[in-house]
C-alpha cells in the first residue's frame, strides 16, 4: 500500500493529512495559527509558528495513520497563496512577520502602479491590487532596516509559504517555488513562464532573492526534518489550484468553488490563456513535470468563511462557526437585511480595495438571526457575481458547480448557493479536496497515479443541491444585493 502525505498550510490553520493510494484518509492533524492585526487593514502571520506547527501536524498525521516516514511515497505541499516571507539565507530567520494575502497596507502604492494595469495584466494575468505578493515585498524591502541592501547582496531569500516550508523541510538546502504560486506574485510572466525582469524593476525586487521555479509535480527535494527524514517532496501547488486538481476538474470547462477563509472560483481553460474582460484573473492552474501548462480563470471573494468568523469574534452573536447555520435557519429570510462582506475590500469582479463591509436594511425588527442569514446570503451572492463574470469571459453555460472547503459542509449555505445561481451544486463525499490535490500532485510524480485524469476516479458526489427558491424572489434579492454592493464601493468616496 502506498501512502501520500499532504501539508495543507492555510490562512487560519496548519493541517496534515495522510492518504492511501485509494484516496482514503488514514491520518489527519490540525493546529490553528495566530492572526496578527498590527493596524486596521494589516494582517500578518509568524512564519516560525507556521513552520513549527506544520511540522508538528505532519508527524502527528503519520503517527495517527500507523505508518513511518519510510512508508510515504510522496509529500505534497499546498498553501495560502500570495502571503510572503523574507528570510536570511544563512540563519533561516525571517526578517519580519509574513504579510498575509488579505493585507491592504500597500493599497496606495498599488493605486499608483495600477496606472499601467493593462501591461501588468498582459504579463501576469493579474490586477494591480495589494492582494498579490509583489507590493508586499516592496513594502518589506522599504520598511525593514537594511533589508534592501541585504537583498541586493544576495543575503536574503523571499518566498510564498510553500517555498518557505520547502526551505525549512530541506534544512535550507532548496529554495524553490512552483509555477502555480509563482503566477500569483505579480512578478511572473505566464506566457514566458519565467520571472519578468520588467516587473522586478517596477516593484524594486532584486532578482538575487527569488526562488527557482519548478513544475507542480516531480522529484523536487528530500525532507531532512526530524520525523520526516527521507520523505520525497514531490508536489507543490497553491491551495485553489490544488482544490481544482483534487476535484478532478482537469479538463477545460470544468469549474469549482472553494469556501474557506475566502471563496475562490476557478475555471479550467486548458492550455489556453483567457484574458478576462470582466474583472477576473488569469492564472497558472499547474505545470506538469514534462512542462505542459494548464491555465485557469479565477475569481476571489476575500471574505467567505471569515465572514462567519466575524459574526463569532466581532459581533459575538454565535459561539462557534457551526452555530451560524442553526441561527440563520431560525428565520425564513433576511427580513430585507443585506450584508456585503467587504471588510478588506472587494475582490473580483469589482476590485475595489477602498470598499468596506456594509450592513444595510435593518429595522427595529431585525435580529441576530437575520444578520446571520444575511451573512450567508452575502457569501452566496458574491460567488454568483464571480460565476456571472466567468460566463461572460469564457462563454460557458451554467451547468452546475463543484464545491469544497470547510463552509461547503453547510447545507443551508449550499442550498442558498443553488438558489442564487439557479443551478445544481455538487458537494463531494470528501471535502478535503485541497489537501487531496496536493497529495495527487505527489502521487503523479511517484507513479501512484498515472496522470491527472486518474484523480476523478477517486471523487464521488455526496449531495446534489437543486434550486428550490422562487426565481422572482431570487431576482429581487439580487437587485437588493447589487444596490448594497454599490454603496459599499462608494462609501469612502462619499
Amino acid at each position: 500500500m502506498a501512502y501520500l502525505l499532504a501539508l495543507d498550510e492555510g490562512t487560519t490553520s496548519c493541517r496534515a493529512i495522510v492518504f492511501d493510494e485509494n484516496a482514503r484518509i488514514c491520518g489527519l492533524a490540525q493546529q490553528p495559527i495566530e492572526q496578527h492585526f498590527p493596524q486596521p487593514g494589516w494582517v500578518e502571520h509568524d512564519a516560525i509558528e507556521i513552520r513549527d506547527r506544520q511540522f508538528d501536524v505532519a508527524r502527528q498525521a503519520i503517527a495517527q495513520a500507523g505508518i513511518v516516514a519510510a512508508d510515504v511515497a510522496g509529500l505534497g505541499i499546498t498553501n495560502q497563496r500570495e502571503t510572503v516571507v523574507i528570510w536570511d539565507r544563512a540563519t533561516g530567520e525571517p526578517i519580519h512577520r509574513a504579510i498575509v494575502w488579505q493585507d491592504r497596507r500597500t493599497a496606495d502604492f498599488m493605486a499608483r502602479i495600477g496606472q499601467d494595469e493593462t501591461d501588468l495584466n498582459a504579463r501576469t494575468g493579474l490586477r494591480a491590487d495589494p492582494y498579490f505578493s509583489a507590493s508586499k515585498l516592496h513594502w518589506l524591502l522599504e520598511h525593514v532596516p537594511g533589508a534592501r541592501a541585504a537583498a541586493e547582496a544576495g543575503q536574503l531569500a523571499m518566498g510564498t509559504i510553500e517555498c518557505w516550508l520547502l526551505f525549512c523541510l530541506t534544512g535550507g538546502g532548496v529554495h524553490a517555488t512552483d509555477a502555480s504560486n509563482a503566477s500569483r506574485t505579480l512578478l511572473f510572466n505566464i506566457e514566458q513562464m519565467a520571472w519578468d525582469e520588467t516587473l522586478l524593476e517596477r516593484f524594486g525586487v532584486p532578482a538575487a532573492m527569488l526562488p527557482q521555479v519548478v513544475p507542480c509535480w516531480g522529484d523536487i527535494a528530500t525532507a531532512s526534518v526530524e520525523g520526516l527524514e527521507g520523505i520525497a517532496i514531490r508536489g507543490m501547488i497553491g491551495d485553489q489550484q490544488a482544490a481544482l486538481l483534487g476535484q478532478g476538474a482537469v479538463q477545460g470547462g470544468q469549474a469549482k468553488t472553494t469556501y474557506g477563509t475566502g471563496c475562490f472560483l476557478l475555471l479550467n481553460t486548458g492550455e489556453k490563456i483567457v484574458h478576462s474582460q470582466n474583472g477576473l484573473l488569469t492564472t497558472v492552474a499547474w505545470q506538469a513535470a514534462q512542462g505542459q501548462v494548464c491555465y485557469a480563470l479565477e475569481g476571489s471573494v476575500f471574505m467567505g468563511g471569515a465572514t462567519v468568523q466575524w459574526l463569532r469574534d466581532g459581533l459575538g452573536i454565535i459561539d462557534s462557526a457551526q452555530a451560524v447555520n442553526e441561527l440563520a435557519a431560525s428565520v425564513p429570510d433576511t427580513g430585507g437585511v443585506v450584508l456585503v462582506p467587504a471588510f478588506v475590500g472587494l475582490g473580483a469582479p469589482h476590485w475595489n480595495s477602498g470598499a468596506r463591509g456594509a450592513l444595510l436594511g435593518m429595522t427595529r425588527g431585525t435580529t441576530d438571526a437575520h444578520i446571520a442569514r444575511a451573512a450567508l446570503e452575502g457569501v452566496a451572492c458574491s460567488v454568483h457575481d464571480l460565476l456571472e463574470a466567468m460566463e461572460a469571459d469564457a462563454g460557458i453555460e451554467r451547468r452546475g458547480l463543484r464545491v469544497d472547503g470547510g463552509a461547503s459542509a453547510s447545507d443551508l449555505l449550499m442550498q442558498m448557493q443553488a438558489d442564487v445561481l439557479g443551478t445544481k451544486v455538487f458537494r463531494p463525499a470528501m471535502l478535503e479536496t485541497t489537501a487531496f490535490g496536493a497529495a495527487s500532485a505527489a502521487a503523479i510524480a511517484a507513479g501512484v497515479f498515472d496522470s491527472p485524469a486518474d484523480i476523478g476516479q477517486h471523487v464521488s458526489i455526496e449531495h446534489e443541491f437543486e434550486p428550490a427558491q422562487d426565481r422572482e424572489r431570487v431576482d429581487t434579492a439580487l437587485k437588493r444585493w447589487r444596490r448594497a454592493v454599490h454603496r459599499a464601493r462608494t462609501l469612502e468616496e462619499d
